[in-house]
Formats: C-alpha cells, sequence, structure tokens
C-alpha cells in the first residue's frame, strides 16, 4: 500500500470514529468518551487534512463550519407537499376527529394512534441521496421553500451520511429548535457582544436557519428532532415504523407513543399539559396521527390539511403583573404600535418585561388603563401579549391611554383612515420610515436603480450620506470612491444608474413614493389621470374616486400623503432634481388577472406586499375591502371579518397554491 493509500486510510478511520461520537453525543445524547477525548481525536483528523487538503471530501466532519456567503436564497419545490395540522383546542374536540376518522375508515377498521411533542421550532427537510445529506430546504408555504443547505451542514444532530441500509432517496422532516439552556447561553453571549438578545427560543432558531452567511449558523447552538419522511415514505407500512428507521440511520427521531383508543391519546395530551415546562425545550402541544399507511391513504388530505393527523395545541402560557407605563412605537411601514412596559414576570421560563397592546381599539376593548394589574399571554408560545386587566385589583389611580396626535419619531400629525384600526406617521421624511422608503424607493419594482440594493442602502443611510430618498440624486462619485467595495468605475456605474432612473414614468415614481395602498397598477391608473403637479396643487378624493379602479381607501391615502408638507417638500426636490412627474397615457391593464380585484387578508407565508406585487404583475388591482365586485380573496391563516364576508358574498376564496394555479392557469389561457 502506497504512503498515499495509508494516510487515505487513516483519514477515513479517524472521520468514521469522529461520526460514531458525533452520533453518540448529538443524536442518542449518550456519549462514550469525555469531551477532552472528543477534542483530541477532532484535532488529530484536523491535523491530518491540513497537511493532506486535496484529501479533504465535502462530508468530513470537519466541515461543518459554514462556507461562503449567500447572495440569496434560492427556491426549492418540495416533491411531496410539507402540509399543515388541522388544530384541536379542546379535549373533546379529538373525540369528534376520532369520530370522523373512524366513519370515513369504515367499521371493520380500527385505527391505532401515534403521539408526538409538538416541538415550537422552525420545519425543515432533509433529502438525503443514496445515503448522503444533498439538500436541505425550510417548509416555507408547504410547496415551495428556501434551500438552506449551508446552513444545515454546520448542525451537529444532522449527519452527513446515514447508517444502516438507507433507501436511495429519502427526505426526512422535523423541527429545528434550541434548548431553553442554550437559548439562554446564547443571548447571554449577544448582551456581551452588544447585540440585542432574541426574543424567544424559536426566533432564534428561524432567524439561525436563514442566514446568509453559514459561518454564523455555525455559532448557533441548533439541534433537530425528525418526525416523518416526505419522498420516500411509502416504503413504510406504518409511521412508527418510519420514525423507527430514521432512528436506525442515525438520525434524531421524534420520541412517540402508540395508542389503540382516543382516550389513551386524551390521557397522553393531558400529561403533556402538565410536563410542559419541565421540559428542556419548549413544546406548543402534542401531534396525532393515525399509524398505519394504509389508513393514512385511505383518509387522504383536505384543503393543506391531512385527515390523518392533527395537532392538540395547548393554551398560551400566562402570568400576572403590573402594566407601568404604555409607549408608543413607530414601525418602518409608519404604524404606531402601543407597547406595554410591564414589571417583569416569568411566563413558560421567558423573562417578560414588554408586551403589545396590538392598537388603541384593543386597549378601548379591554378596558386596560395604565398601572393596572394585567394578564400577560405568550401567544402561540412566542409573542407576548396583554390581553385582560384585572379591574378587582383596581386601586383608583389608574390612569387612561390616549394614542397621540404627533408621530412619536418625526413630530408630523398621524393619521387613522376611517375603517381602519392602525393610526401611522404618513410622512415619508420621518426616520423611522426613511430607510425603509429608501430600498423600496431603489428596487426593481419602483425606480430599479441597479446595485443599490438593501445592504447598500443602508450603509449610505448609516453613514448620513442619504437620508432620505431625494439625497439618492445628490450623490457624487467622489463621494463613493473612498468607501470599501467602491472604485471609481463602480462608483460611476452606480451614479449611471441614479441618473438613468430618472427616465421612468411618473407611474413608477409616483408607486415608488411608497403611498400606502397605491400599488403598480394603481398608481398607472392615477398617472393617467393627474400630473405630479396636480396632486401638489391638492385633488380631492371624490376626483381620485371616479378613476375606474381607485376606491375611496386608496384615494383618502393619497390625499393624506400630499396634504403633508414634508411629503410636499420631497416632492418638490425630486421635481428639481429632474424625475417624471408628468401625465401620462396608460392603456388597460394586462396580464392573466387584468381588470380583476382581489382582496389579500390573513397571515401569509410571505409580506402580503409580495403578493400584492404579484397581482399586479398579473394586472390585477388590490383592494382593501371585500364587495360584490371582488373577483377573488387570497385567505391566509387567521383571516377574520374579510373572509366571513367574502363567503357571505359567494366570493372566490383562494389559498396561496390556489393563487399560484390561478395566475399559472389564466396565463396558459390568455
Amino acid at each position: 500500500m502506497s504512503e498515499e493509500a495509508n494516510f487515505r486510510a487513516e483519514i477515513e478511520d479517524l472521520r468514521e470514529r469522529v461520526r460514531y461520537h458525533n452520533r453518540r453525543y448529538y443524536v442518542e445524547d449518550a456519549p462514550d468518551i469525555s469531551d477532552a477525548e472528543y477534542d483530541a481525536l477532532y484535532k488529530e483528523l484536523e491535523s491530518l487534512e491540513a497537511e493532506h487538503p486535496e484529501l479533504v471530501t465535502p462530508d468530513s466532519p470537519t466541515q461543518r463550519v459554514g462556507g461562503e456567503p449567500l447572495q440569496e436564497f434560492q427556491q426549492v419545490r418540495h416533491a411531496v407537499p410539507m402540509l399543515s395540522l388541522a388544530n384541536a383546542r379542546k379535549l373533546e374536540e379529538l373525540r369528534e376527529w376520532d369520530a370522523r376518522v373512524r366513519r370515513i375508515l369504515g367499521e371493520d377498521e380500527e385505527p391505532r394512534y401515534v403521539t408526538e411533542r409538538k416541538i415550537d421550532g422552525l420545519a425543515v427537510s432533509l433529502r438525503y441521496e443514496e445515503g448522503r445529506f444533498e439538500r436541505g430546504a425550510t417548509r416555507g408555504n408547504g410547496t415551495v421553500g428556501e434551500e438552506v443547505t449551508a446552513n444545515l451542514r454546520t448542525v451537529r444532530s444532522i449527519p452527513e451520511r446515514l447508517d444502516d441500509d438507507p433507501p436511495e432517496v429519502l427526505e426526512a422532516r422535523g423541527e429545528m429548535y434550541m434548548t431553553l439552556e442554550d437559548f439562554e447561553r446564547l443571548n447571554r453571549r449577544q448582551e456581551a457582544e452588544g447585540k440585542p438578545p432574541f426574543a424567544n427560543p424559536r426566533n432564534a432558531a428561524a432567524g439561525s436557519i436563514r442566514q446568509l452567511d453559514p459561518k454564523i449558523t455555525a455559532r448557533r447552538p441548533l439541534t433537530v428532532y425528525l418526525y416523518g419522511i416526505g419522498e420516500g415514505g411509502d416504503l413504510y407500512e406504518s409511521h412508527s415504523a418510519a420514525l423507527d428507521a430514521l432512528k436506525s440511520y442515525g438520525l434524531r427521531a421524534n420520541p412517540y407513543k402508540l395508542h389503540d383508543t382516543i382516550e389513551s391519546v386524551m390521557q397522553e395530551c393531558e400529561e403533556a399539559v402538565r410536563e410542559r415546562e419541565s421540559l428542556p425545550y419548549q413544546i406548543d402541544g402534542v401531534v396525532v396521527k393515525v399509524d398505519s399507511r394504509e389508513q393514512q391513504r385511505a383518509l387522504g388530505s383536505v384543503a393543506k390539511a391531512p385527515r390523518w393527523a392533527i395537532a392538540y395545541k395547548f393554551e398560551p402560557l400566562a402570568g400576572r403583573t403590573k402594566l407601568k407605563e404604555i409607549i408608543v412605537n413607530v414601525g418602518r411601514t409608519g404604524a404606531l404600535t402601543p407597547q406595554a412596559l410591564l414589571e417583569p414576570v416569568n411566563v413558560g421560563g421567558v423573562r417578560i418585561s414588554r408586551a403589545t397592546l396590538h392598537n388603541e381599539d384593543y386597549i378601548r376593548e379591554k378596558d386596560i388603563l395604565i398601572g393596572d394589574v394585567v394578564v400577560v399571554e405568550r401567544a402561540g408560545d412566542v409573542i407576548p401579549q396583554v390581553v385582560r386587566p384585572v379591574p378587582e385589583e383596581r386601586s383608583g389611580g389608574e390612569r387612561e391611554f390616549f394614542m397621540p396626535t404627533e408621530c412619536p419619531v418625526c413630530g408630523e400629525p398621524v393619521s387613522r383612515p376611517e375603517g381602519e384600526a392602525v393610526t401611522r406617521c404618513v410622512n415619508a421624511r420621518c426616520p423611522a420610515l426613511a430607510l425603509e422608503h429608501i430600498i423600496h424607493w431603489a428596487s426593481k419594482a419602483a425606480m430599479e436603480i441597479e446595485g443599490l440594493g438593501e445592504k447598500l442602502s443602508t450603509r449610505l443611510f448609516d453613514l448620513g450620506l442619504v437620508k432620505d430618498v431625494a439625497e439618492i440624486y445628490d450623490l457624487k462619485a467622489e463621494q463613493l470612491v473612498p468607501l470599501e467595495g467602491f472604485g471609481e468605475k463602480s462608483a460611476e456605474n452606480l451614479i449611471r444608474s441614479i441618473e438613468k432612473s430618472k427616465e421612468q414614468p411618473f407611474s413608477r415614481v409616483l408607486y415608488a413614493l411608497g403611498i400606502r395602498h397605491v400599488g403598480n397598477v394603481t398608481a398607472g391608473l392615477i398617472a393617467s389621470s393627474f400630473s405630479g403637479e396636480d396632486l401638489l396643487r391638492g385633488v380631492e378624493t371624490e376626483r381620485l374616486t371616479e378613476i375606474e379602479g381607485v376606491g375611496e381607501v386608496v384615494a383618502r391615502a393619497v390625499v393624506d400623503y400630499f396634504a403633508l408638507e414634508d411629503n410636499r417638500a420631497l416632492v418638490q426636490r425630486l421635481m428639481k432634481a429632474g424625475l417624471n412627474f408628468e401625465r401620462e397615457a396608460v392603456g388597460a391593464p394586462e396580464g392573466p388577472l387584468a381588470g380583476k380585484r382581489v382582496v389579500i387578508t390573513g397571515t401569509l407565508s410571505r409580506p402580503r406586499g409580495y403578493f400584492v406585487e404579484r397581482l399586479e404583475e398579473a394586472g390585477g388591482t388590490f383592494t382593501s375591502s371585500v364587495s360584490k365586485n371582488t373577483d377573488y380573496v387570497l385567505a391566509g391563516e387567521e383571516a377574520g371579518s374579510k373572509l366571513e364576508r367574502a363567503n357571505s358574498l359567494g366570493v372566490p376564496v383562494l389559498d396561496e397554491a390556489g393563487f399560484e394555479e390561478l395566475i399559472s392557469q389564466e396565463t396558459v389561457a390568455s
């Protein structure tokens, strides 16, 4: 055997030993050797690989430190959709679900159930091909997720190679999370480095996985529990057999219990409630599944959820404390949100000193006063919120809260449009809105300033070179050249791109101003009827609503925007810089959804602006209220009164997949 072959064999032997001890420590929680012995073994492997870099392989245990930063995440379409689960809040609802399962299966079929703790983390997919980890992805909307392979490779509880005899393709699915101890340790490190602490373990896990720089992920104490198999899952006759197989392959499978009756399942759920706060990680419920694969196929799915599984969700964790004061925060969209300052209280292992109060109406409806003793819950075990006061403990010294009439940041008057619950600052020069506006202004959908992305916009804003969008047009190449990453050529390219944006039509300028409710299509409709000078002089709401496709809410937002002196001054500076504010001839909207009015409501997998942009690219019009003239309603989770009204009027309701399918189908038809 040659010397190179000897080195290769020695290195591979070391790798197998390190992989074995990784599995014992990170997967099975049963280490065979001390930390010092493991460190010595690992350093020996590192040393040999440093001497022979040509023998380093991508799946070596030493390659978990993270690669080069990504520019953006790529999308991944799941071969088998990652469905969501129907929820049960009461034990009786589990009994009702059991009755439905039995009714569909028939009298001759007796279901057996599997229960697993529902870990509060981020759902991911791990694809193995011929036993090697090839791709990792987030759940996303269940159909399409984001590829995060490089980040998941840094997680030590995810093996690069599987043991035993795995199938050719195995897509394991599970939940990324942090233990409470690791979360507290991470927050102590954040504070020591002068960085803000994370709000809760779930946010910390999700934020760590969605880092563009894998080296950041590598520093975070992440682990995984796998709860099922997507592609390749049909090879196993039951869900419990699939979990056992995952464990045999060296993967960290979620512990489970089998039950022959729904009564046994309900007892297990009650036990989980009792042990909830003693676990080393957060759970927010119990998942119940029919064990038999054959029975699962017979039960099938409805909408985006399988009939053969349900999640028993815990009631939110709650605590009582005193509401010391109510402050108002201004978000980047201009929304004024009241926030409660609390005497610190521990709720489910998390110390809470602030909690959301949503909006002014919420405070009035709940009769919450400053100085009250209040009940605080972690909604979904994540976001702290004040849910109610305790009036019987009032001393008489409590006082009422009033929403400010001026923005706490810039001092300009705030606006609360009729029919909306949120009060907003509409001053485009407000520092709370300025950076977000700069990023939006330069985006491809707005002024399309090539080279001025979010990262550079933030940098120029922080340096004080660009404090609002008008100052973009004051930039000079000589200001950019001294900055790291810039040379004369790149600086000149950016200035040329900025100059080129002045050629954009008024409709793009109007959209780029970031007026609430005014998307690309709506901006085009307004720009075809009025010039920038017209809007500066003042256009009445009634005249704007005469435009087909412009409703009362949009018209009021435009009038409010141009009524503010700061906004008017900004527009005048943009005019002086040479941007196009001329009225333009705009034909009828084109695209697969041309002429269609769509309302968007509820919580979606992406920010609402993404769906508005997709809608308007397809020629549709976004409207804020449901009427008989509405063509479709795109509804996410927790859709409320708008969904109810759509159902009462017979307006077609779409989920995200249906929305994408509609655009695709109508594109083909057109």
